[in-house]
């Protein structure tokens, strides 16, 4: 049984860092991309960070120069360093395949807020 499992979320005043984890539990992980998303309420789930097999990495426009993705293939894991975040950022991040996608862990909630 493939599964994620998100951690690192928090409440973070404006300008502040955190650090996402997502750990790759029952799967082969270094043959795929991995990618970070979101969801606000009210919002669709969005796509911010992508990480190929190879570590090549793509970033929504919203985050670009913010967050970084990384990955430690031998640890089945995943990370989004995020800094200067903003209220708007506030969202359960989420990580999952691209392509191949399976079923959505519980997510990590992030409150951006002062």
């Amino acid at each position: 049984q493939v599964q994620f499992v998100e951690s690192g979320g928090g409440l973070v005043q404006p300008g502040g860092s955190l650090r996402l984890s997502c750990v790759a539990a029952g799967s082969i992980f270094n043959i795929y991309a991995m990618g970070w998303y979101r969801q606000a309420p009210g919002e669709q789930r969005e796509l911010v960070a992508r990480i190929g097999s190879s570590g090549n990495t793509n970033y929504a426009d919203s985050v670009k120069g913010r967050f970084t993705i990384s990955r430690d293939n031998a640890k089945k894991t995943v990370y989004l360093q995020m800094n200067s975040l903003k209220p708007e950022d506030t969202a359960v991040y989420y990580c999952n395949r691209p392509v191949s996608q399976i079923s959505w862990g519980q997510g990590t909630q992030v409150t951006v807020s002062s």
